[in-house]
């Protein structure tokens, strides 16, 4: 545990984790730094369209599932929050980066700041803005400047929205290969700057969440998160106890789905255990991960626990 509350950077890749490769290296450095593990999902609903199900993953990431999916008429598993972030987070000053109108509208419903990382690409009309100019950017905007650490900051929390199909300055979308080279660079430039021994390093709590999008067939052998362990005999199943990501509180989820999880590294020098997990992987992650399986929706909570904004969730 930190003797100050940290700051939280948010990195998330929607639908992109079947796009990396070995080529994104700074992407494998933070794994190799990182506690690593899984972050559960419920079913998809039939027929659900890409778009909803790029908010119905959101809003569980954010603990948000039922107070904002329900309503527009897809059934979600999780909590009933009504409150905004700030007001279940202690006043967490939170904000939400992306090029997205609906991932936007979602940011307001959970009462969180709003900007496009459009504002932050007005220096380079090409397309992506130099990597260290926006990360220069969103450290200060957390009070991390310059390699310092300000007493105040605009923000507790930034998240960082980028999927397949982003269009940047109104141009033509962006492949996964466009966007996962721009996150590996992004992630290594901002390793550089919260290097061990720097006072950055030290406050700057950052996590690399990547989703799968849409779960295909073959995804419920080649990635599931259920061991040998996990499958015994409907006979005996009783006299095991369920693992606590199919539980929320003493009752147990009625819809877990057991592959294709969102695959989450997190980082903070000092503050973090290191876990033996070498690559961000999904075979990685479940051999050598320390952090096993959770709910999505307890996500928000672990990092708003960080920022000392909630208390601690689960050991």
């Amino acid at each position: 545990m930190a003797d100050k509350p940290s700051r939280a950077l948010v990195i998330f890749g929607d639908g992109l984790a079947r796009f990396v490769d070995q080529s994104h290296t700074h992407l494998h450095a933070l794994a190799s730094l990182a506690s690593c593990g899984f972050l559960s999902l419920p079913n998809a609903p039939p027929s659900e369209s890409e778009e909803k199900r790029m908010i119905r993953e959101l809003a569980l990431l954010f603990d948000a599932c039922d107070s904002f999916v329900n309503k527009n008429g897809d059934g979600c598993e999780g909590s009933s929050q009504k409150k905004s972030i700030p007001e279940r987070f202690m006043g967490m000053k939170a904000a939400i980066l992306t090029n997205s109108s609906s991932v936007q509208y979602l940011g307001s419903e959970l009462g969180v700041s709003l900007l496009r990382l459009e504002e932050l690409m007005q220096m380079n009309h090409l397309g992506f803005p130099p990597v260290d100019f926006v990360a220069s950017e969103l450290l200060k905007m957390l009070g991390l400047q310059d390699g310092k650490i300000q007493d105040t900051s605009e923000f507790d929390l930034l998240f960082i929205h980028m999927g397949v199909g982003d269009k940047v300055n109104g141009e033509k979308d962006k492949t996964a290969s466009d966007e996962m080279k721009y996150i590996d660079a992004l992630v290594g430039d901002i390793l550089q700057k919260a290097q061990p021994g720097s006072e950055i390093g030290s406050r700057l709590h950052l996590s690399l969440v990547m989703s799968y999008g849409n779960a295909f067939k073959d995804d419920e052998c080649n990635l599931s998160v259920l061991t040998s362990k996990d499958v015994k005999s409907s006979d005996l199943s009783a006299l095991f106890p369920h693992q606590s990501y199919t539980m929320m509180g003493e009752v147990p989820r009625n819809d877990v789905r057991h592959h294709s999880p969102m695959l989450a590294a997190q980082w903070q020098y000092g503050v973090t255990r290191k876990d033996k997990a070498e690559t961000f992987s999904f075979k990685e992650f479940k051999e050598q991960g320390s952090n096993l399986v959770i709910p999505a929706d307890r996500f928000i909570h672990e990092v708003a626990f960080k920022l000392w904004k909630a208390p601690k969730y689960g050991a």
